[in-house]
């Protein structure tokens, strides 16, 4: 029986464990999830009721970082993982957590009536953009010349970034990131774990 993703198409955390799991050559009962209608043998199994989430030997595992490690230890064939851990967890927390927040400032100006949107963009650029053109500019990807789990767990992110004005993000003088975020746009990687599918009915 094969591992069941509950998964949302558009969801960056979604991406990056379908990502790791497509990586690794791990199947699974794909359940596309509509946001407005969750089904109910989802919240059953994660009543916090985000993606993703996967059902696996009677386990379920419903953070996505944690979904990207478990399906690296079955297979992780260009060493995702074999990077300096301190480092990695340091991108990483500051993409899920300030990051995030800032993304979704700039996501929904509507939300945030008090904040100035230029601020919030500046913040962005600063926290995120700025150290990642530093790192990119030695090196092909965050943690050095080859992709590693950090890369892969943020990316959805700053695509999520630059798609919320892809005309300012464009103007932005960050060449290097640029060029790894097409990088990954383009990958097959990606490209294979973004088919649509049917909205999953219990």
């Amino acid at each position: 029986m094969l591992p069941i993703l509950y998964s949302y198409r558009r969801c960056p955390y979604a991406m990056r464990a379908r990502m790791a799991l497509k990586y690794a050559g791990i199947q699974v009962e794909h359940r596309e999830i509509a946001l407005r209608s969750k089904p109910h043998s989802m919240l059953l199994a994660s009543p916090k009721g985000t993606v993703p989430v996967l059902c696996v030997d009677g386990y379920v595992v419903d953070q996505s970082l944690d979904i990207m490690r478990w399906a690296l230890e079955k297979s992780d064939r260009d060493g995702w993982i074999g990077v300096d851990e301190e480092i990695s967890q340091a991108w990483i927390e500051k993409n899920d957590g300030p990051f995030k927040v800032l993304l979704d400032q700039c996501k929904y100006p509507n939300r945030f009536p008090d904040l100035n949107p230029q601020d919030v963009l500046n913040s962005a650029i600063e926290l995120m953009l700025k150290p990642m053109e530093r790192a990119l500019q030695s090196s092909k990807y965050l943690m050095g010349n080859k992709m590693s789990l950090v890369d892969v767990a943020i990316f959805p992110f700053i695509r999520q970034f630059a798609a919320v004005n892809p005309q300012r993000f464009e103007g932005l003088p960050f060449a290097s990131v640029k060029a790894w975020l097409n990088q990954h746009l383009e990958s097959d990687l990606f490209n294979s774990v973004m088919d649509k599918h049917p909205t999953w009915l219990d």
